[in-house]
């Protein structure tokens, strides 16, 4: 391993050390096709993360109608990470009479759809986000495949304390995504006896990053955790850097480790994400290998990451929950099957009850490199 990979393995290893709804019916079946709404930013600053999911469950619903199976139709609507037009889309599927919601990406849009999945009574599945607004109280229509925030903020502030960190600064958008990762960790760190050093922001959709950067680099925090998009976080980091400070980054697992390694280029060295699926590039894993043969038969043209990786996850979570369901499955029926998957999918540990929908807490570390590697 080359010297300027040190702060790398060796003293990232050691941080990792120890490191209500019911009584309603949803009777409503479709035929052959089942019908997916989905909402996500396919264009502008969080474009990356809408197409790349959406490319990783379509390449698995893709496979699935072709073995013959009960054919899933994934519809998919451009919301620009825009909250109102998210509730636009949400109100058009509904009126569409999709089966259920799908993949819904961010914590603002998320929230502007979920009263409105309740109130129409839809199966609201995978949101790509860890938010604990979307989590409690518990709503039998909704159900996670990833972990939560205050999930990645234990880890993450578990890493910093083992490596000797106590004074940590947080980058945040101003919306629902911002304050939850920012309550995660001011959770989090408290119980190691801290609390953030200081708090900047950043508006969403924007990379006016200067105020944020001279807040935080004038506090001198040893690592900045950055709870924003790729745009705004490269944005960050350049400008801290240039600003001469001289500290960590480290990124909750919605910033896109694929489009903020893009975005920095060779910038990216050092920089770190939680990450709540595990490496797309390792074959170490079931689901990694099931996901690489995937784009291997499906011709390439899907790109191995994490954001890829969890769609692809979430189409196969959702169509053993709809097999389970029977061939003439309602919406009722969906959630029953959904409830009785577990205690692993692929062989990655995923497990929904009929009081719990959270399925999985795992997280795990990674780095970026100047090369573009992920160092897990």
């Amino acid at each position: 391993m080359k010297d300027n990979d040190m702060w790398g393995r060796r003293q990232f290893s050691i941080g990792l050390g120890a490191a209500a709804l019911g009584g309603f019916s949803l009777a409503r079946a479709q035929g052959d096709t089942v019908v997916l709404g989905q909402s996500a930013p396919l264009t502008g600053p969080a474009a990356q993360l809408g197409v790349q999911f959406q490319a990783g469950a379509k390449l698995y619903f893709d496979q699935h109608n072709a073995q013959g199976r009960r054919t899933i139709e994934l519809r998919t609507l451009d919301d620009g990470y825009d909250p109102e037009r998210c509730a636009a889309n949400t109100r058009k599927f509904i009126a569409d009479d999709v089966f259920a919601l799908f993949g819904y990406v961010g914590t603002p849009t998320s929230l502007a759809a979920l009263p409105l999945a309740t109130q129409g009574k839809l199966p609201f599945f995978a949101p790509f986000t860890g938010a604990e607004a979307l989590r409690q109280p518990f709503n039998r229509l909704v159900f996670h495949v990833r972990a939560s925030y205050n999930d990645e903020t234990a880890v993450i502030a578990r890493q910093l304390v083992n490596l000797g960190m106590q004074r940590i600064g947080v980058f945040h958008q101003n919306d629902s995504y911002g304050r939850a990762g920012l309550e995660g960790m001011t959770k989090a760190l408290a119980e190691h006896q801290l609390k953030p050093a200081a708090v900047a922001t950043v508006e969403r959709n924007s990379e006016d990053v200067a105020a944020a950067v001279k807040t935080l680099v004038a506090a001198s925090p040893q690592a900045v955790l950055q709870v924003a998009t790729y745009a705004a976080s490269a944005a960050f980091i350049r400008a801290a850097r240039k600003a001469g400070y001289g500290g960590k980054f480290y990124n909750l697992s919605f910033v896109g480790t694929q489009a903020l390694a893009d975005a920095l280029g060779a910038e990216a060295d050092g920089v770190v994400v939680s990450q709540v699926m595990p490496s797309p590039f390792q074959t170490t894993k079931q689901v990694s290998r099931e996901f690489l043969d995937a784009i291997k038969k499906g011709g390439g043209a899907v790109k191995p990451n994490y954001s890829t990786l969890e769609g692809y996850l979430a189409a196969r979570v959702f169509a053993e929950g709809l097999r389970r369901a029977g061939d003439k499955a309602s919406r009722d029926a969906l959630i029953n099957g959904l409830e009785s998957v577990g205690p692993q999918v692929s062989g990655f540990q995923l497990a929904f009850s009929g009081n719990n929908h959270s399925g999985s807490r795992f997280v795990e570390m990674s780095m970026l490199k100047a090369d573009g590697r992920v160092l897990v």
